[in-house]
């Protein structure tokens, strides 16, 4: 069966507001740097009243992916829940504006569209508190077998691996893809999470997963190392491709018993790093649908990577595919 899409992600579907501040109010506010920490309405909104003024825009790890698989010019479709507020409103005309196939019901009743509050510092390190709202409904009847089945790729956003409906909705689409002969790629989304479910998901990995993301600090908790060579080989003995980033160091890709380091691109100032790992996955997807082989998938994403990294915001702020014809990619 031909492929409708390239890539069909699952995940969060959050707004993002992004504003500035320094590592005192990080302080006052008792935010770690760096971190990424759930928290309720009230949080939410006592933390927004702090906050410098920002930008507001479209988010969420696996749909910040498809933005980017869209910016490629890929065929990309999004599964995520929103509510039936202004913000899913907006969130879902921002989706279908950039070619997204976005069909998830709206929930009509219950929590309200879920938001990212993220404080960036001057060093481009980002802190970020989220209300999950209306992201944890996502059930296992959200998964549309037409559009999973019809997918290249699969992509899950690893946040997801917290709720159990969601959990389950995963293993719905990864039995619905394999069953179509595609493939499920997923992304470990952040250290806590591989802490809080690290048995869980080398299972899901080892059974279910084909491609694995993940960044150093990620790959190494999985595994519970700081031996980084040995974090990748177990995660490439475990699952048909491993890509891991470095940062400025760049990343690596196992596959097949083979080793491919990828340098990062230069960026001549490092603005905010919200979404560079997002884009390294739009990246190394894209390249994969198309049939390129590892080390320019590999390339690709890091090419988006270091877009995303010199402005702020998760999203491509020009077209990467031209951009990738400017590089010879």
């Amino acid at each position: 069966m031909t492929a409708l899409y390239d890539v069909a992600a699952i995940g969060n579907a959050i707004v993002d507001v992004i504003a500035q501040c320094d590592d005192a109010f990080l302080a006052r506010e008792g935010l770690v740097k760096g971190s990424m920490a759930l928290i309720d309405p009230a949080r939410a909104s006592s933390l927004y009243d702090a906050m410098s003024a920002g930008i507001e825009a479209s988010g969420g790890s696996a749909a910040n992916t498809a933005a980017g698989v869209a910016s490629f010019g890929g065929k990309v479709a999004f599964i995520g829940k929103v509510a039936d507020d202004q913000l899913g409103h907006v969130f879902r005309h921002d989706m279908t504006a950039i070619g997204c196939v976005f069909t998830t019901p709206s929930l009509a009743e219950g929590p309200a569209t879920a938001q990212s509050l993220i404080n960036v510092t001057p060093d481009a390190q980002r802190t970020m508190s989220t209300y999950l709202g209306a992201c944890v409904e996502l059930t296992p009847d959200d998964v549309d077998p037409a559009i999973i089945e019809a997918a290249q790729v699969a992509y899950l956003e690893g946040y997801l691996f917290d709720p159990p409906e969601a959990r389950r909705a995963f293993a719905k689409a990864a039995a619905l893809s394999h069953g179509a002969g595609r493939k499920i790629s997923m992304t470990l989304s952040d250290s806590f999470m591989v802490d809080r479910h690290r048995s869980a998901l080398l299972g899901f990995i080892e059974t279910q997963c084909d491609i694995v993301f993940a960044n150093e600090s990620e790959v190494c908790s999985l595994f519970e190392t700081t031996d980084f060579a040995a974090a990748v080989q177990a995660l490439a003995d475990r699952c048909e491709i491993a890509a891991v980033t470095r940062s400025e160091k760049g990343s690596v890709v196992a596959a097949s018993g083979q080793l491919h380091e990828i340098s990062a691109y230069p960026v001549e100032k490092v603005v905010d790093t919200t979404g560079a790992g997002d884009q390294y996955a739009a990246g190394f997807l894209y390249g994969l649908t198309q049939g390129r082989p590892l080390p320019v998938c590999g390339q690709l994403g890091s090419l988006a990577a270091a877009e995303v990294i010199d402005h702020y915001g998760p999203r491509p702020q020009v077209n990467l595919r031209e951009l990738a014809a400017k590089y010879g990619l």
